[in-house]
């Protein structure tokens, strides 16, 4: 008795193409986390993606147009991440507060590799403005989104805060914590850093968080 064959899936030819591409942006994000910006190279990304030379040039052309596509992958999973966290916490302002704190140190994001990676383009942004286009809006609109999520916990706690100004040292306290995992030792974990988030937004709004989460609604 004859065994009927099992259909292979075919990929198309444009999903090939965006698997390549994502291949690519990938080994490029591991070689500026090993090696830096300056070092790195198109030959020593298609060797980490284990790829010819030429697959590297047909996709992207050239090292800046490669670099700039990964600082776009970077920012835009970034985005994704802490908006979804945020549809998923509801209308509760101190929900999205604890939401978006605790995304920022979610192990997708919020890993050694990336962050060295992030730090290679934050070192470069100041002489390239093409990089400040692709981020500062999404900065922008992160920062607008505190700042809203601070105002609504000011308005029910009555802190006394100034909520833009709350709003700008958190996001600059996270970007510091986010670095601490870079530059200290490799005692530093993800779990402890989320800790010290937390203590500052207890501080800040005690009115609505303890150290084990909301105070209900």
């Amino acid at each position: 008795m004859a065994v009927a064959e099992i259909p292979q899936k075919r990929v198309s030819r444009k999903q090939s193409k965006s698997v390549r591409r994502e291949q690519l942006i990938k080994a490029t994000i591991d070689c500026l986390a090993k090696q830096g910006y300056s070092d790195t190279t198109l030959a020593d990304v298609a060797d980490r993606a284990g790829l010819s030379r030429g697959i590297v040039n047909f996709h992207f052309e050239s090292k800046e147009k490669l670099l700039v596509e990964t600082l776009r992958y970077l920012a835009d999973e970034y985005a994704s991440h802490w908006n979804a966290a945020l549809e998923r916490a509801g209308a509760s302002p101190a929900r999205k507060m604890w939401a978006l704190v605790a995304v920022d140190f979610d192990r997708e994001v919020c890993n050694r590799r990336k962050v060295a990676a992030w730090c290679a383009f934050w070192g470069e942004a100041k002489s390239r403005p093409t990089y400040q286009q692709h981020c500062g809006a999404r900065d922008e609109y992160y920062q607008d989104t505190l700042t809203a999520i601070c105002s609504e916990l000011e308005t029910e706690g009555d802190y006394g805060h100034d909520a833009a100004k709350v709003a700008l040292s958190l996001d600059a306290m996270l970007e510091g914590l986010w670095m601490r995992l870079l530059f200290m030792s490799r005692e530093v974990k993800r779990e402890d850093l989320h800790a010290c988030a937390v203590e500052q937004i207890v501080a800040l709004f005690p009115k609505h968080f303890t150290r084990d989460g909301v105070i209900s609604d």
